[in-house]
């Protein structure tokens, strides 16, 4: 990416809210298109500068991340794919960000993300949906290194930023796993994500160090779900 053409971030607007809370109620073509033009402003614009941003600290943490501030590169499309949904709303009223590998089996690899909705904005990283070898991995990590795979997640405190996303086994695998890494232990599929209420942040150059900041934390846990990923 040339610096030519970088953007600066300086965080996102107002109208971003606005416009993501009115395509929702919305949400048809002829309005989408009529207001084509705040959408490039207030969320295309910030996303790719938001990108831009980001691809530095994204690329130290894994150089084969995709990078380009390019929609299905690290942009969401806005428009819903209602073919086998009943859902049959035209928009999205949320969008979100993903740094991931650019490899066939994406969704069962681990990625980074940052999305924003009318009323809040997440970011984490973990997988969209996990195989089930990924996952028996895993188990036996914390079977074989319990002490080795606690220092990797010491920065999850249970009352703290951070929470366990994805489905749960319902049937316990092992009665015996301590306390402390059951949650981990039960996961059918797996991400951490941190949730936040609308703030100042959002508004400003604070936000790009608030998800460099937690990427990095996040950054020895992702390199171990890659690594359980190529064991499959």
């Amino acid at each position: 990416m040339k610096e030519t053409n970088r953007i600066t971030f300086n965080g996102f607007s107002p109208g971003t809210l606005k416009f993501l809370k009115d395509v929702a109620a919305k949400n048809s073509k002829s309005w989408f298109e009529e207001h084509r033009q705040e959408f490039e402003d207030y969320l295309m614009t910030p996303m790719r500068a938001l990108v831009m941003e980001l691809s530095g600290p994204m690329m130290t943490i894994d150089p084969e991340l995709e990078t380009r501030p390019v929609v299905n590169k690290t942009i969401s499309r806005i428009y819903r794919d209602t073919r086998f949904s009943k859902d049959k709303s035209l928009f999205r009223s949320n969008m979100w960000i993903t740094f991931k590998r650019p490899i066939r089996d994406w969704k069962e690899a681990p990625a980074f993300y940052f999305d924003i909705s009318p009323d809040a904005y997440h970011y984490g990283m973990g997988f969209y949906s996990a195989s089930p070898d990924t996952m028996k991995n895993l188990r036996g990590t914390i079977d074989t290194r319990p002490d080795s795979f606690r220092k990797m997640v010491a920065f999850y405190k249970k009352r703290g930023p951070y929470t366990i996303g994805g489905e749960q086994y319902r049937r316990v695998f092992n009665e015996s796993v301590p306390t402390d890494l059951k949650p981990w232990y039960q996961q059918r599929n797996l991400y951490i994500y941190c949730g936040r209420k609308i703030n100042q942040r959002l508004f400003s150059r604070k936000l790009v160090s608030e998800l460099t900041s937690a990427f990095y934390t996040l950054a020895p846990l992702y390199h171990f779900f890659l690594q359980i990923k190529a064991e499959n």
